[in-house]
């Protein structure tokens, strides 16, 4: 692989990055400022009406976060001009053709200028409204790649996917593509113009029915699900994102296509500070219940890993990838975590939040500080049911012969438990895969990058994105969790 210097690479370079607003893209934006102010210019497109609405995000969804202080303090009063210089707001939206632009001299500028893209826009929820889902992970990296054609100095494309588009396989997981129609599960029959077409009829189907927005939201949820675990994948999320990966595949053409895909990212490592998080992520929202004495118990299997990495390692990954593909026709793909040279498991998360939230308990309201306990394991799905049922089921049971006994006079409560109940047990059913997920990672073509970086460049200490040199104890007791509760806890 030949690579020469990333800081070379990356100057006088127009680069439009989509999902600017997002965790990926605010690090990304912010390191590649930080380290080549010579860059040309970013073009960040937002999802906003117009000029107006998307600098007002610009300001104060991502120049305004603590993340950029660090760029801050180093251009002081001209941190405006060169904002203004490099940074040009988008107004637009993945979801439509053409990226949804709707000023044609931008759109000009564009085509003519773009050296490379990053594609971070998705929508990461689990349990999403499928035609949502379709719109911007999958349609969202059509549209993405049809203007990327369109580019006429595109030099990459760099898209970013999840390691988790492979549902629940075990053992080894190489970095290989999906080809159109694949399924996990073996099932014929997986087509995207099918997926779209049967998602809108269900949509006019609801709406005939005269339904709340609210419940057609519930139903497509639920069509989502049902569409995902059809061909083996566990939830829509990673469903989506798979045909995605799929659809830019079978399309690309001649176009330098990167596929990168990340697994749990977490906060940063290094870079521009450590431990800089932003949302409560997935693991994170563990650690803020536990934290906060809501969290009782777990459900996962104690021994098996979770794929981490921290997100500065992420972007760093995505901007060697940039630099080392440009300009070579064809398809790599890049699996970005920790489980193949430095596994951390859940029963190391169990540890250090004991001894994190012992050593520095959260405070209540009324200034009494929280005192945690070793959170219970539930190693299966068995013992979690049988839990439910005792502890709170049957209690739903009786309240439910006691409310007609009584004219309906606890339907509030009974109500109200049944719909908690509900809930739970439904993240757990989409949360289920990753508690007690048997697979690892392969990272071989990431090794190879790595090595190129440290090989062909001077530049490794500055683009690092090695996970064996994570001491997971320093991190998330001294790193991680000081910056969950520093920007996450409210």
């Amino acid at each position: 692989m030949e690579l020469e210097s990333i800081l070379q690479f990356i100057q006088n370079k127009n680069i439009l990055v989509t999902g600017a607003t997002g965790f990926l893209a605010k690090i990304f934006v912010e390191k590649i400022l930080r380290v080549q102010p010579n860059v040309k210019k970013l073009y960040l497109l937002l999802r906003a009406a117009d000029t107006k609405s998307a600098t007002q995000r610009l300001h104060n969804e991502i120049i305004g976060k603590d993340l950029f202080r660090v760029l801050r303090e180093k251009w002081g009063a001209g941190m405006n001009s060169i904002v203004s210089e490099k940074l040009t707001v988008v107004p637009g939206d993945i979801s439509h053709e053409d990226l949804g632009l709707k000023d044609s001299n931008l759109r000009e500028e564009m085509l003519s200028q773009i050296d490379v893209i990053v594609n971070l826009a998705a929508t990461t929820n689990f349990d999403e409204r499928y035609d949502v889902a379709l719109d911007i992970n999958t349609l969202g990296a059509k549209h993405v790649l049809n203007f990327a054609k369109q580019c006429f100095k595109l030099k990459v494309l760099v898209h970013v996917s999840t390691a988790y588009v492979c549902g629940e396989k075990d053992g080894l997981l190489l970095e290989n593509p999906y080809h159109m129609g694949e399924t996990l599960n073996g099932t014929s029959g997986l087509d995207i113009d099918s997926e779209i077409r049967q998602v809108q009829e269900k949509l006019r189907e609801l709406r005939a029915e005269g339904l709340t927005e609210q419940a057609i939201t519930s139903a497509l949820k639920d069509f989502g699900l049902k569409r995902a675990n059809i061909y083996g994948w566990p939830n829509t999320y990673v469903f989506t994102k798979a045909i995605g990966e799929m659809l830019i595949g079978d399309l690309k053409e001649n176009l330098p296509l990167v596929i990168l895909r990340p697994t749990i990212i977490t906060s940063t490592y290094k870079e521009p500070f450590p431990g800089w998080v932003e949302g409560i992520r997935t693991i994170d929202s563990l650690a803020v219940g536990y934290g906060k004495g809501k969290l009782t118990f777990f459900l996962c299997d104690i021994n098996a890993i979770a794929d981490v990495v921290p997100a500065d390692m992420v972007v760093n990954a995505i901007i060697a990838a940039m630099a080392a593909h440009a300009n070579q026709p064809g398809e790599v793909i890049y699996q970005v975590g920790s489980s193949m040279r430095n596994p951390v498991k859940y029963s190391n998360f169990q540890d250090y939040g004991f001894r994190f939230f012992t050593k520095k308990p959260w405070i209540n309201k009324d200034g009494t500080p929280v005192k945690v306990r070793k959170v219970a394991i539930m190693g299966s799905m068995t013992t979690f049911h049988r839990y439910m049922t005792i502890r709170y089921l049957l209690l739903l049971k009786g309240l439910e012969v006691v409310n007609t006994a009584f004219c309906q006079y606890f339907k509030g409560t009974y109500v109200d438990l049944n719909r908690k109940i509900k809930f739970v047990m439904r993240l757990v059913e989409l949360y289920r895969p990753y508690l007690f997920f048997k697979g690892v990672f392969d990272d071989m073509n990431t090794l190879k990058l790595q090595m190129a970086v440290r090989e062909n460049t001077t530049e490794a200490d500055m683009f690092y994105f090695d996970p064996s040199c994570i001491n997971w104890d320093d991190y998330f007791m001294n790193i991680h969790l000081p910056g969950v509760v520093k920007y996450v806890f409210k």
